[in-house]
């Protein structure tokens, strides 16, 4: 019970941060350029998101052949790029870390 009241809290904190402004920007005309630049959002908080756990798996640096996740990451942009199957590109990603890590130790 305490936790769906600690996520009911966090998001009706989030509602009443994000509402307001999304009122205000509805009312006022903006130009294509803003639509433009917004569409690069997602990828941007994304990689923001993957790069350090890709590069940093143990809190430093590691750009080595140990670093199953860096492996995994690089087969996920060749396949990702190549065929633009997302599916693909989750199960092949997954099965590369997997069997990186099996063949590493």
């Amino acid at each position: 019970m305490n936790e769906f009241v600690l996520v009911l809290g966090m998001a009706v904190v989030t509602f009443s941060v994000r509402y307001p402004v999304m009122v205000l920007v509805s009312k006022i005309p903006m130009p294509q350029s803003i639509f433009n630049a917004l569409r690069y959002v997602p990828p941007a908080v994304l990689a923001a998101i993957v790069v350090p756990a890709v590069l940093m798996p143990e809190g430093t640096i590691e750009l080595s052949l140990s670093n199953s996740y860096l492996i995994a990451a690089i087969i996920c942009v060749v396949v990702a790029w190549r065929t633009n199957n997302l599916l693909l590109t989750i199960v092949l990603g997954m099965g590369a870390m997997l069997g990186w890590r099996a063949l590493i130790g």
